[in-house]
């Protein structure tokens, strides 16, 4: 937690500081918040927790992509076609890092070939230490993965195609 106070008198902490950071570690535990931050005639206050689930989860070693040519990288990606206009594309709703699992050595939530159902977990995007589920738009059957296990993904780039 931060306090930036204005005044020296302000810089006191009080009974009544610690009440609102009690009430505000509720509130954390009772959303899924995992910052507040609130100011008030120039008190400030930020209480933050830790992820537990981020804390399983380690981040891949850059070593354990597949090495590629350069050349050969830029080649296919130009020639394939923009797989986002897919009509059954799913895109990522976020800037992170795309697992295929829950955690490290555990069944992947899909494959090709899978039915899934809507609203079924795809995969999960780390975005600041937070694990967020991919949910199915649609039920349908995954054709393609667009993206491998552990990699880095953009707002907007296609993850899954569901036909």
């Amino acid at each position: 937690m931060a306090r930036q106070p204005d005044d020296k008198a302000a810089a006191k902490f009080s009974s009544e500081d610690s009440a609102l950071v009690r009430e505000l570690a509720l509130l954390l535990d009772e959303t899924s918040l995992t910052e507040i931050e609130i100011e008030r005639a120039g008190f400030r206050l930020r209480v933050a927790r830790n992820i537990s689930v981020a804390a399983t989860m380690p981040m891949p070693m850059a070593a354990a992509a597949p090495a590629m040519p350069v050349a050969a990288a830029v080649a296919p990606a130009a020639a394939a076609p923009d797989m986002s206009k897919h009509p059954g594309a799913v895109i990522s709703p976020m800037v992170g890092t795309a697992y295929w699992a829950p955690e490290p050595g555990a069944k992947p939530f899909i494959e090709v070939g899978t039915k899934v159902s809507v609203g079924q977990t795809l995969l999960i995007i780390e975005a600041m230490k937070t694990m967020n589920q991919i949910p199915s738009p649609r039920a349908g059957t995954v054709t393609q993965i667009l993206v491998e296990d552990g990699q880095p993904v953009e707002y907007g780039e296609p993850l899954v195609i569901i036909e």
